[in-house]
C-alpha cells in the first residue's frame, strides 16, 4: 500500500510547569508532552504514527480556520 502524505492541525499550550502539551483535534486521544517545541513536535509526530496504525481509523483531516482568545467574565 502507498503511503500518503497527511496534515494535521496539532494545539501546543505550556503548562503551569512549562512543559509543552501537543494534541491533535482529528485524532482523540492523541497527545504527548515535550520540555521543548521541539521535542513535543517531535514526539507528537511519533503519536500520530502510533495512533494511525493502532487505531486504523479513517482520518479526514479538517481545514484549519484559526485561533481565537476570547474574554469572558467568570
Amino acid at each position: 500500500m502507498e503511503k500518503k502524505i497527511l496534515n494535521f492541525t496539532v494545539l501546543i499550550e505550556q503548562d503551569e510547569d512549562g512543559i509543552y502539551v501537543a494534541k491533535v483535534p482529528n485524532i482523540p486521544g492523541c497527545y504527548t508532552q515535550g520540555k521543548t517545541i521541539t521535542q513535543v513536535l517531535d514526539r507528537i509526530k511519533e503519536a500520530i504514527d502510533v495512533c494511525l496504525e493502532a487505531e486504523k481509523i479513517e482520518i479526514h483531516p479538517m481545514k484549519f480556520v484559526g485561533v481565537q482568545r476570547v474574554e469572558v467574565m467568570a
